[in-house]
């Protein structure tokens, strides 16, 4: 098969090492992060670079993303299917399954999430990018760049610290370590950086097998959501997360 990939820029060491062995041909272009916190703006992004596909060019495009904040909401191709991950973000991406990332919001849902790619491409507000934020944790970064803007990234540290603007959301930083890879290891800087809050830390063993299996084409319909040409991708509400739906006339 001859594929299309649209993805993070967040994975782009793990994307370009499962498609070197991947059996199929991948094209893969990188969307940047940053796009996140503005899922309105991401999904435009990324429609925009689905019409940009060839008709008749590829099998199939896939997504490698989560629902992201219903960012991937109403998004269509015409002509080639849509393959994406049952997930609501990234980190069911990093962890491999959607049943793990659930065990461990249960067990400690106050976690800031932290991968070495993330770490490296966070260039414009600090390292301190959670991965998968919520709106609140999106509403609490606008605050925080402003204040570097305005005073330099030490005194805002120092203002978000006094006004508990962390702890009142987080009381652990996890680093997802993926295990098939040999990546730069940033768990001492993150160590560091929970001590200084009072957060816990976890270093937690990650898994390339939900891109592993998207990149070779094993895609089961508990793990993936294929999308048919014309149809567009919606929110479930369920454990699904999403599915397939006709755009109404």
């Amino acid at each position: 098969m001859r594929l299309k990939m649209l993805s993070c820029e967040v994975f782009a060491r793990q994307i370009y090492y499962v498609a070197a062995f991947s059996p199929h041909v991948v094209d893969i272009d990188l969307v940047d992060k940053g796009l996140h916190t503005e899922p309105d703006r991401l999904r435009e992004e990324l429609q925009r670079c689905l019409d940009a596909v060839p008709v008749g060019r590829y099998d199939a495009i896939l997504l490698g993303y989560g629902l992201c904040s219903n960012a991937l909401a109403r998004l269509t191709c015409p002509h080639t299917p849509m393959v994406l991950p049952r997930a609501h973000d990234c980190i069911t991406l990093y962890l491999g399954s959607a049943e793990r990332y659930a065990c461990e919001f249960r067990a400690t849902p106050g976690t800031y999430w932290y991968t070495p790619d993330y770490m490296e491409r966070n260039v414009t507000v600090g390292r301190w990018v959670a991965l998968g934020a919520s709106t609140t944790d999106a509403d609490m970064e606008q605050v925080y760049r402003e204040y570097v803007d305005k005073y330099g990234q030490d005194n805002a540290d120092y203002l978000m610290e006094e006004m508990g603007a962390w702890q009142e959301h987080y009381s652990r930083a996890a680093y997802i370590e993926t295990q098939e890879i040999a990546l730069p290891d940033y768990s001492g800087q993150v160590r560091e950086e929970a001590a200084r809050r009072g957060w816990t830390f976890d270093k937690l063993a990650g898994s390339l097998v939900i891109l592993r299996d998207l990149l070779e084409g094993r895609w089961d319909e508990a793990r993936f959501l294929h999308v048919p040409p014309g149809q567009t991708i919606v929110p479930s509400y369920d454990a699904r997360v999403v599915m397939a739906q006709t755009p109404a006339q």
